[in-house]
């Protein structure tokens, strides 16, 4: 299930340390604009504290976390709608992906050049957005201009496809993104049209490593914090310097140098984890000697697609699955006692799948 989320913001801000940090990679990252020119990949696990249960209790020969991909993006800058910079690359590059990273800039450093000449992250935020706002006004725009002679006539499905356009076009105007704006009904259109602003955001504010500890007293981090609470998003301090040095740590050294500096959980932890949730991905696990293993998979799919996600045969062929919670699990911690209580089910291909399941699928083809 290979969704992704792409690491946007002006040039400067810490985009390509955070990549860095994320993939334990070494993508170009300079101190001048467009340093990332091609959009740099990286898969990295989902941190997930109930893996760590498994394997302690299994002790199994192989062990497989699910995974996340991000791609850390060309800087943007005013103008990128209309091409300026390396705008159409950011912008297609940006349409590939399922939802946004946006880091903002809350450190002031006189040897870090900022673009527009000064630390504003409520400014840098808007003028991403704006960007978003007119090419994704464009892309309305010219939609509109194809159907509006159909849509005049008793063609209903044009009429409401022109009613949603309109309502859209009227929120990008006045610079309201997509996924803020009042639409009924409109979801199927928007997918279609693969517009920017429909994709959800979590906003990250990057400070220094003098202030991580204590994000609130950043005066920049609360700006972008109620920002992103006012629309509704997520907002994550990090220090992306920082975070670049723990990824080159062992686990020992890590909670040692995190716990030294006051940080109870990694920024990049937290990052992984909400855009996974971000995206209404979910995980069920297959636990074994043989292998212990995480299974992504999206919240609403049943247990026969979750079954397919293994292998196809599984889902063609589903007959049952047998499923116990992660919950009795570390209550019980064996199968014989799971089964003692009655803690292990029959479900069908009805059966919704949930985060947490433990599943053995048994299938026939």
């Amino acid at each position: 299930m290979a969704l992704t989320a792409g690491i946007v913001g002006l040039p400067n801000v810490g985009k390509s340390t955070l990549f860095n940090a994320i993939t334990n990679s070494q993508v170009l990252a300079e101190n001048y604009p467009f340093a990332t020119i091609n959009p740099n990949v990286g898969v990295v696990e989902v941190p997930d504290e109930r893996m760590e249960q498994f394997v302690a209790f299994y002790k199994p020969k192989k062990t497989i976390y699910t995974t996340f991909e991000f791609t850390d993006i060309a800087g943007l800058v005013k103008g990128a709608s209309k091409g300026e910079g390396l705008g159409n690359q950011f912008l297609a590059n940006i349409r590939q992906t399922d939802a946004i990273v946006h880091v903002v800039r809350c450190f002031d450093d006189a040897n870090i050049e900022h673009v527009e000449g000064s630390v504003d992250p409520v400014r840098d935020i808007e003028e991403i957005n704006l960007e978003l706002c007119l090419a994704d006004l464009d892309t309305v725009e010219n939609r509109i201009g194809k159907i509006a002679k159909k849509a005049q006539t008793k063609d209903k499905e044009a009429a409401k496809e022109y009613a949603v356009l309109s309502t859209l076009k009227d929120a990008l105007a006045a610079g309201t993104p997509v996924r803020l704006a009042e639409t009924d009904d409109a979801d199927e259109y928007i997918r279609n049209y693969g517009l920017l602003t429909a994709k959800p955001v979590i906003y990250v504010a990057n400070m220094s490593d003098e202030e991580i500890g204590d994000p609130e007293s950043n005066a920049y981090y609360c700006q972008v914090r109620d920002f992103a609470a006012a629309e509704g998003s997520e907002c994550i301090a990090i220090c992306a310097k920082i975070e670049e040095e723990l990824s080159g740590m062992d686990k020992e050294d890590k909670a040692m140098f995190m716990e030294d500096l006051g940080i109870p959980q990694s920024g990049l932890d937290q990052i992984i984890k909400a855009a996974y949730h971000l995206l209404g991905l979910r995980t069920f696990f297959t636990v074994g000697e043989p292998e212990c293993r995480a299974w992504t998979f999206r919240d609403g799919m049943k247990a026969p697609q979750c079954a397919g996600i293994i292998h196809t045969d599984f889902e063609r062929g589903f007959i049952r699955a047998e499923i116990y919670s992660y919950e009795d699990f570390m209550e019980y911690h064996s199968e014989a006692a799971l089964r003692e209580h009655g803690k292990i089910r029959l479900e069908g291909k009805e059966y919704l799948m949930k985060d947490g399941d433990i599943v053995f699928f048994r299938f026939n083809v």
